[in-house]
Parts: C-alpha cells; structure tokens; sequence
C-alpha cells in the first residue's frame, strides 16, 4: 500500500479513457476503500462522474476470486499458486511442441496498466507468435488504423484544454461524450458550447450530447460514408478547401475530387435519413470556422467499413486545414481508462511496442537488443480471428481481464469455438463468462490494489497507486505473468516493481522514451515524450505529419452498405451503444448496487410507429432476434431512434446482445460490424414485466 499524503492516495478511475484523478484512503475492513475528491487532479479537478463516484464498490465485493482454480471435470476446486503455474506452463509447452509457436492466443486488457500489458505481448512474442490483441479490436481498431496511415498516429492529435479553449466548431461523429465520457463533456464539451462553440454531433440516436447540440444530424446506422461525402461535396462546390495547406501539406487531394465527380447530393442525403439542408449548413459551420475540432467514437469506427469512415473524416480536417493547431484535428474518444496505453505498448497482433510494424526488419532488431531474442516478424491473428480458429491453427488461450463471451460478436459461435480449445487460462477479478469456460482460474487485484501507468484519451501518461491490501490470496496480473515467463524462458520477465517494467518499456518505444516515474508526479505527461526533459506535446503535427514523407493522405471513399442488409425477415437494423452508467461487458459495474439501482436491466429502443406495428407497449418485454440468436430484453417505445432503426446496449451479461451481433470484419483493421445487424422483434413469447 502506498500513503504519498494525509489526503489519501492519488490514482486514476478504472472506467473510461477521460482518465479522471482521485484520491482513495483504506478504510477498517480488508479491501475496505473510500473515494475522496481530488481537487487539483490534471484532467478533471475533483469532479467524478456516477460511474467514478461508485468505482470502490466492486472492490471488496464479496464475488472478488481470492483463489487459483483449476478445473476438476465440470467444477473448480481450489488450488495452490505452484499447482496452477504448473499446469499452466505444462500446457502451453505441450501445444508448442504438439502444434507449433503459432497454437497459442494471447488477450490483454484495457482495465489494465501499461506494464502488465507490455508484459502481455512480451510473453506472446517470447512464445514465438504475434497472436496478441486487445479489445480496441472491438472499439478503436479502425480509427487506429486510419489515423496511423493517414497522419501518423492512432490517437488524439489535440488535447482537451486546447480543443476547450481554441474550436470554434465541434464535429462530434459516432460519440455521445455527455454519456460516455461524462466528465470531458462536462468540463470540456459543454463549456466550450457555452462559449459560442458550435456543435455539430451526427448520431443514429438522440441522447444528452444532441440535445445540447446546436445541430443533430440523425442518420442511418452505416451511412457515414455518404453523410461525409456530401459535406466534402458542398465544401468543394463552394470553394472552402485550404488550398496552401493542401498543396504543402498533403497529397491525395485529387484522389478526393475524382471521388466526388457527378455525386448526387440528393440521393446521398436520402440515403442517410437526413434533410440535405442540414448537412449543408453542417458543411458550412464547420468549413468555414476559424479552428474547427473532430471527434469520433464507435458509432464510426465499429462497421465492416470503419477505417473507409474514420479516412472521410481525416479527409475532410486536411481538405480544410483543419490539422496541426491547437483547436482543430481528428480526435478518437477512447472508451476505456487504458486502451490508448494498451495499444501504445504493443498489445496488437501486427504492432510491437510503439507501433513499431512486426516486420519492419530494422526496427525489430532494436527491439531484440533490449529484449535478447528476436520477435516474430509475421503480423499474427486478431483476437476475433483467435476466437475464430479454435481447435484449427489456435489449440490454447491466455486471457488477461478481458471477457470474449460477452464481448466478442455472434456470441454463441464465440462459446462453441472456446470449448473446442485444448486448454484456457484467465486472470481476472471475477468469475466471468470466459472464466467459466477455462481450464485455470488466476485470481488478480483489481485497480485500487495495484500500480502502474495507464494512458487516457489525450496520450496522457499517469500513474495509478494501491491504496489497499492485496485480498485473499489475489496476485497482481503483472506478477503473474513474470512468474510464467520466467517459468516458461528462465529470464527476460524479473522484475521486482511495475516501474522496472517502464524502464524497460520506455527503451523500446521512442514516443515514451523520455518518461519516468519521477517526472510523471501527479500531473502525468503526454506523449510523445522523445528525450527527458521534453514536456510533451498538446497537439500533434505542427509543421509535419509522421508519414514516410511526412505530407498527411487523403484517399477518397464511396458507400459501402452493412454487410448484413434488412429483408421481409429481419427488417429492422439493430445498432448498440453504451449508457453513462455501465461499462462494457458489465464485469464491473453491473455489480455496483449504485449503478444497478440507476440501469438494472437492459434494454431496446423502438420508435413509436414501429412499436404500433408490431403491437408493442412501453416497458413490454420483448425478444430481439437475429441469423445468429436471440434475446430477451425490455422495449421502451420512444422517438429518439429513428423508424426502422432499433438500439440496445452491451453490458448486461444475462442480456447478451453479442449473440445478435455480425462478426463481419473490417479487411483493414479486423474491426466487426456492431453497429449495423439485421434483426426482428418478437411479441411472443414475451414475459410480463417484472418476471
């Protein structure tokens, strides 16, 4: 445990990529912890969000795995550490002999700190494969892929407090930050709107973000592409392209043009559902502001087109200027306290540590001199595509605090495929749907247990510090992956702290090279950070982007309908979100008595014409069916979704909408189409309410 004050100990929420501060201070019972405002915190000064406020209540929960489990038949029994690494260790040296280095998966986490996710994909390519991801594969994979080969970096290129203080305009795609990222949209989004910011937010569904937005483009789920390509039209037509910028700063441009010749507008607008005036006037805000700021999420980035989406907003920032300045930019808002961090640390079948590209020859042997052997150069699997070759190429699995029966889509392929793996190993807090399935149950500590670094939405760099003992006989995840390595390789995984694991981390990536512990404090650091004493940067790409010439790419893009279109069947298109008070597969919040008693259910948004069609009432169960599945949810009938449109959420794992959900995949970035499913609703059989 760590006291750095009479105040308590300074860390960071565990919940979305805001990276909000807080103070915890132990209270009388082990694992007993309390939430005190931390009022000079960096990114949010004290305040907290409903999902912050509750974070402690998971911590002591009396469903905490406090044991090693090891299955026995079609139960668990408990088990000693030296029993569970043995059989963890024997098995995955048992499928390397008998299948190979590329018969393992490895999955890290978001939910946890740079350094237990570095030591993730070490392990990964220690083992001899790059068959290592993370669950940006099933949010940001395609904004990380299109922002990398469009300008250089998978992340934000601004910061909150200079998009705060420099937009003039705010282009909100696909994000719903009043909801998502509460404490951003509150502190940030929403000051700025009181200063005569202009906000755009373009949404399928009307939420708190639109009805504080000055316009609210209600589109089609999965017609980005057409929405975009009529501003980029009307912005051509009227001649608000930045010539100068465009002409030293990019090249594509004609790729652009070609791509818009003869568009009819018209057909566009009709196609997305949205008044053509609206896009227009849209255009014109944004176009013809002074500094003008994107912000995208999931509504973009999770369709089978997803990095084609994210490229027509990249086009659109360079067609306009609207790039390297404070103010300005394509801004991903990352959803979970560290997935920007898990990435940046190679967590990622095709990316080593600092986007380093598997096989780039030079590169990787830079990264071999610090690690002492040689990673594999051939980019790996997917998570989705591991999931997808069980008991074909991949034969075992290791899971670090991720949940792949809930999370993964078409979620009863994903149990079908897990059970045909020889062997699972899961580290996790809880007993998941996941863990169910493994062969061994490691118990880990959970966020107010351990230290480490994470990195938030805006490439911040900050650490977390226990403020609790350790429960039961719980390891820390980054322990628990030394001691397999060190079992498995004899050395390259001892580390006595998770600063000795940066220490080493900062040695392979450049972006992260100039960082310490000691200069990270409690302010944090942003990256990229290239030599010690550099102060990081605010905003990316002043005076070049990061490509190979360093000019930023546009390449034009055209429609491509959901993979999975309605019919007499399935007419209506089913979409997902998140609410304000849950978090992904609901490992965490649904046990928060806080945040259950505010959402404890889930449910499915149906318009009101559709919802006579079909004779459906308010607070009516229901059962949602696909190609794939069904469930059983509650309907409420309101005209925030469009007609023929219908929107639910992912984190009630006795709901679980990923058995509705298509598993077709980007072909760039391997991201699934979860926003665009064909589906029916079914009256009967439907339970009363309250059953």
């Amino acid at each position: 445990m760590s006291k750095e004050s009479e105040d308590g100990v300074h860390t960071i929420c565990p919940y979305c990529g805001v990276g909000c501060g807080l103070q915890l201070e132990e209270g009388n019972e082990e694992g007993d912890v309390n939430i005190k405002p931390w009022f000079d915190a960096p990114v949010n000064e004290g305040a907290l969000c409903i999902k912050g406020g509750a974070a402690t209540e998971v911590v002591d929960h009396e469903e905490r795995l406090k044991e090693p489990l090891i299955r026995d038949g079609d139960e668990f029994r408990e088990a000693t550490w030296e029993e569970a690494f043995d059989v963890v260790t024997d098995e995955m040296e048992r499928i390397r002999e008998e299948h190979g280095r590329q018969a393992m998966g490895f999955f890290g986490s978001s939910k946890c700190t740079n350094e237990e996710n570095y030591l993730l994909q070490k392990l990964a390519r220690r083992y001899g494969n790059n068959n290592v991801d993370n669950c940006t594969r099933m949010c940001h994979a395609s904004t990380v892929a299109a922002l990398r080969a469009s300008l250089g970096a998978g992340a934000m290129t601004n910061s909150m407090q200079d998009l705060m203080e420099e937009a003039d305009v705010y282009w909100i795609q696909g994000a719903n930050p009043s909801e998502q990222h509460p404490i951003a949209h509150s502190k940030y989004f929403k000051q700025a709107a009181l200063e005569d910011t202009f906000v755009v937010q373009v949404d399928p569904h009307s939420n708190k973000t639109s009805r504080d937005a000055d316009l609210h483009l209600q589109l089609t789920p999965g017609t980005d592409i057409p929405l975009l390509n009529v501003v980029l039209k009307t912005v051509l037509d009227n001649g608000w392209v930045d010539e100068e910028f465009l002409d030293e700063r990019t090249e594509g441009f004609e790729d652009v043009e070609a791509t818009l010749e003869g568009f009819d507008v018209e057909e566009a607008a009709e196609t997305c559902g949205v008044p053509l005036e609206d896009i227009q006037r849209a255009a014109e805000e944004y176009a013809t502001a002074e500094n003008a700021a994107i912000f995208t999420g999931m509504g973009m980035s999770q369709h089978a087109c997803g990095t084609d989406n994210v490229q027509n907003l990249i086009n659109l920032a360079l067609a306009t200027g609207n790039l390297g300045r404070p103010g300005t930019g394509v801004n991903p808002l990352r959803g979970q306290n560290n997935v920007q961090g898990t990435c940046d640390v190679g967590a990622m079948y095709n990316t080593l540590p600092g986007y380093i590209p598997t096989d780039d020859e030079e590169q990787r042997a830079e990264v071999a001199e610090v690690w002492g052997f040689e990673p594999p150069a051939e980019p790996g699997l997917s998570n989705i595509e591991i999931t997808q070759a069980a008991g074909d190429q991949i034969h075992g699995l290791y899971v670090m605090g991720e949940n792949p029966v809930i999370s993964e889509p078409n979620g009863n392929e994903v149990v079908e495929n897990l059970e045909r793996m020889e062997f699972i190993v899961v580290q996790d807090i809880f007993m998941t749907d996941t863990a169910e399935l493994a062969d061994v149950v490691l118990p880990a500590t959970s966020w107010a247990e351990r230290g480490g670094t994470v990195t938030n939405t805006d490439r911040r760099v900050q650490r977390m510090r226990a403020a609790t003992r350790v429960p039961g006989n719980t390891k820390h995840d980054r322990n628990i992956l030394g001691e397999v390595g060190t079992r498995l390789f004899d050395e390259g995984f001892e580390f006595d702290s998770a600063e000795d694991i940066f220490e080493e981390l900062r040695q392979v990536m450049d972006i992260y090279h100039g960082i310490t512990y000691d200069r990270l404090g409690l302010e944090g650091v942003q990256w990229p950070c290239y030599e010690e004493g550099d102060e990081g940067d605010l905003f990316l790409y002043e005076d070049s982007f990061d490509t190979e010439n360093g000019l930023g790419k546009l390449r034009g893009v055209r429609h491509q309908p959901p993979k999975e279109e309605t019919d007499a069947e399935y007419p209506y298109v089913l979409t997902t979100a998140r609410l304000e008070e849950h978090y992904n597969t609901g490992t965490m919040s649904t046990r928060s008595p806080t945040l259950m008693r505010r959402t404890g259910e889930n449910f499915v948004d149906i318009h009101p014409d559709d919802a006579e069609s079909l004779g459906v009432e308010d607070e009516q169960y229901v059962k949602l069916v696909s190609r794939r599945g069904e469930v059983e949810v509650k309907a409420h009938v309101t005209d925030d979704i469009k007609k023929g449109v219908i929107w639910t959420t992912t984190h009630f794992p006795d709901s679980p909408i990923n058995r509705l959900t298509n598993d077709a995949l980007d072909p760039e970035a391997k991201i699934p189409e979860y926003k665009a499913s064909a589906a029916m609703v079914d009256v009967e059989p439907a339970a009363e309410p309250g059953d």
